[in-house]
């Protein structure tokens, strides 16, 4: 039987941060992800001849821990990343509200759009927005615990947020970003999810991948892991976990094959944790919550076009219609196509039993209302589904996710849904990783 001194269930960005770490102090690891391809919710690959991403993601200027992995393995973020200095938000029978991101970067573009946009948000509109951000940010400072139990659109209803700056401002920062209709969102995750960011602020900016995220992101980490002595296996699949007294020092695999270890982390998404878990310490008070903590699922369309649909690749948001974010990409990530838009769509639950052909329909219907016309010049589409990839987002939920560290010996959780300040995010991910990283370090005794 091998041995390990450490087995990683997933290979995502969280188990690829986990597993690079620890090789690099010398560990003997084995990451094991059971699809063709690594990379996790941040993954590309080929499918029926075109290729595809997990989701459509953004790099975010105050990001530090995946910036910093990066760098390790060699690979300087910024030439990876196209920034983008503002953002466009479409409104059915309007002009675009066109907002700059920047502060520092492109501090120009940040006032006039704060300033200007009067024809969508006017300026009582904005004004309702300052005690709603005020209040929440003081009150995620205070009790953040308290935020969770109000939902956006509730907590906006409290300090009188106008409808339009609900309609074009709060909802493209919750349902465009996580893709929850503002009440389903606890307002706990919306301040949470920029609070970390405060300190950094003047690195504020968002940038679109020049290529797959397999490619530029976890190939990069993975080669560092090899290089290291580590060993990645795809398309392996984990039935259960090797237990001896309580004490977990292995995994089996599907074909019945067994590797032993000292440790084992587990860095799949949360309903690949739940399964494993589940199966061993259903009983087991200490994973209670965690067991009970609900997932929510993610879709994107993604369609290729004879010609661009939209004359820029930066970050837009169609609140009111099913299209949550999206970008033209065919300058960016996609350059092989002349035209490229990935969609996040909402509510994902609503689609996520839906045929294919009745998706692509219903999204070509909703962008008419954004002004896009999506019929004429499309030549591909492909639909990506994550049933259970994400921990709800939504209120009264967030106390349920758990530590990294568990009550059992040689078990450690790693993955976004882990209790870490950036929720479901790569940052979040590859902070998690590190966390892991370092239990298991405590494990053989290595000073962190």
């Amino acid at each position: 039987m091998e041995r390990y001194d450490t087995i990683i269930v997933g290979a995502g960005l969280a188990g690829l941060t986990t597993a690079f770490e620890l090789s690099e102090r010398g560990l003997s690891v084995l990451v094991v992800e059971k699809e063709k391809v690594i990379g996790g919710r941040t993954a590309s690959w080929e499918e029926k001849g075109m290729l595809v991403e997990s989701g459509l993601h953004r790099h975010i200027g105050y990001y530090k821990a995946l910036p910093s992995i990066l760098k390790k393995v060699g690979v300087n973020i910024n030439d990876i990343v196209q920034w983008e200095e503002k953002i466009d938000i479409l409104i059915h029978g309007r002009q675009p509200i066109i907002l700059g991101l920047s502060p520092v970067y492109h501090p120009t573009a940040m006032i006039k759009g704060l300033l200007g946009n009067n024809h969508a948000i006017e300026f009582q509109d904005k004004f309702s927005l300052m005690p709603f951000f005020v209040t929440g940010f003081w009150r995620y400072i205070k009790n953040p615990e308290a935020l969770d139990q109000y939902s956006v659109r509730e907590y906006a209803e409290r300090y009188n947020v106008t409808e339009n700056a609900l309609n074009y401002m709060l909802i493209p920062l919750s349902t465009g970003i996580f893709f929850l209709p503002p009440e389903r969102y606890s307002a706990k995750v919306f301040f949470g999810l920029f609070f970390p960011a405060m300190p950094y602020f003047y690195k504020m900016r968002v940038g679109a991948y020049l290529g797959g995220m397999t490619e530029l992101l976890a190939n990069p980490i993975a080669r560092a892991i090899e290089k290291n002595g580590g060993i990645i296996k795809t398309s392996t699949c984990v039935n259960h976990l090797i237990l001896d007294h309580e004490r977990v020092c292995g995994v089996v695999l599907e074909d019945g094959k067994k590797f032993e270890s000292t440790s084992v982390v587990l860095a799949t998404n949360l309903g690949g944790a739940k399964s494993i878990i589940g199966q061993h310490f259903s009983n087991n008070p200490a994973f209670e919550h965690m067991l009970k903590l609900p997932t929510m699922p993610a879709i994107t369309i993604q369609m290729e076009f004879s010609e661009p649909v939209l004359p820029y690749d930066r970050t837009t948001f169609g609140p009111l219609t099913a299209l949550a974010s999206f970008a033209e990409q065919s300058r960016s990530t996609f350059t092989h196509v002349p035209g490229r838009l990935s969609i996040i769509l909402t509510p994902p639950e609503k689609f996520l039993d839906m045929a294919d052909e009745a998706i692509c329909q219903i999204i070509i219907k909703e962008a008419k209302k954004l002004g896009m016309n999506l019929a004429s010049n499309l030549t591909d589409y492909r639909i990506v589904k994550h049933p259970e990839d994400f921990h709800s987002l939504s209120p009264h939920h967030d106390w349920m996710r758990p530590e990294q560290v568990t009550q059992i010996n040689g078990l450690i959780l790693a993955g976004d849904y882990t209790r870490q300040p950036f929720f479901a995010t790569m940052e979040g991910a590859v902070i998690s990783g590190m966390r892991a990283a370092n239990l298991v370090l405590g494990y053989h005794d290595i000073p962190v």
